[in-house]
């Protein structure tokens, strides 16, 4: 039972690293290699203002959200729509949009560089312990879980429930037909990218209460959050949830009973195998 809490908690952290890059790239189309960047960012917003002011970094959220909407918003609009008009074929696209997000993903960490400087950072924020079915887990993991699951289930609802979402999930699926039915494609498309920062920017502030970060750790996530959203389908949020649960429980299990060492090469498999069986991820469907 403590391997699958754990499993859960952990899980229920990569559901929110992933969350934002499955917005970006299976809503905006944009395969967005910069995504960790912004989560390090996050939670240096989150470090700074807690040690600055003592400002919670659950309060911390409600800053960082608007400010990662709107700086993502800037950088779909005035580096990567032009890369959507241009491009002839979706894969003239992706190749567009990985180069151009390698290279600003280069340019964030020297610009956190330059004002972080290179030192890991971290902090103590509900750093206690809290009894759960028996066992004790840190109450700053627990809150981090519990957040991912209310900001997943807004997300899903959100897509599933409102005119706004579903035109974007219809984006997603063709864009083409969709402005046939009269979806401003380009404006749905920065809202997608530009949301996916922001969550992606309000997962780094939670989850650094209780990890170690530096300027350069942003790469790591960005992987992480990829082998995700392709194991659980592209655009699928329910397939990105489900995924990181999986993912979380694999490497908890690896952990306390094999090695911890083991724990990359174990989620890497398990990418493998679902690359060489079900290509188009745990809820996608196949292509005709």
């Amino acid at each position: 039972m403590d391997i699958l809490i754990t499993g859960l908690l952990l899980g229920g952290t990569y559901a929110l690293i992933a969350m934002g890059l499955n917005l970006q790239y299976g809503m905006a189309r944009i395969m967005n290699l910069a995504n960790g960047e912004f989560l390090v960012a996050g939670g240096f917003a989150a470090f700074w203002f807690y040690t600055a002011g003592q400002v919670s970094p659950l309060l911390t959220i409600f800053i960082v959200a608007p400010l990662a909407f709107l700086l993502n918003w800037l950088v779909y609009v005035v580096m990567l729509r032009p890369l959507v008009k241009r491009a002839k074929s979706h894969g003239q696209l992706e190749v567009d949009a990985i180069l151009t997000t390698f290279g600003l993903a280069f340019v964030s960490v020297g610009i956190m560089l330059a004002l972080f400087g290179g030192d890991y950072f971290s902090y103590s924020y509900l750093a206690r312990p809290i009894t759960l079915i028996g066992d004790t887990y840190a109450l700053n993991r627990v809150t981090a879980a519990v957040a991912a699951v209310i900001i997943c289930g807004g997300l899903w609802l959100w897509l599933n429930r409102t005119r706004a979402g579903m035109s974007i999930r219809a984006i997603a699926v063709d864009p083409k037909s969709a402005r046939l039915v009269g979806i401003d494609v380009p404006k749905l498309s920065a809202l997608a990218f530009a949301l996916g920062g922001a969550v992606t920017a309000v997962g780094g502030a939670l989850i650094s209460t209780f990890l170690t970060l530096d300027a350069s750790t942003g790469v790591l996530f960005t992987l992480k959050a990829l082998v995700i959203v392709i194991m659980g389908g592209v655009g699928d949020v329910r397939g990105t949830i489900v995924a990181a649960l999986l993912l979380g429980i694999l490497e908890t299990f690896v952990a306390t009973l094999i090695d911890p060492g083991l724990t990359l090469a174990a989620a890497y498999l398990l990418f493998v195998l679902i690359l060489l069986f079900r290509p188009q991820g745990l809820f996608g469907r196949r292509t005709t």
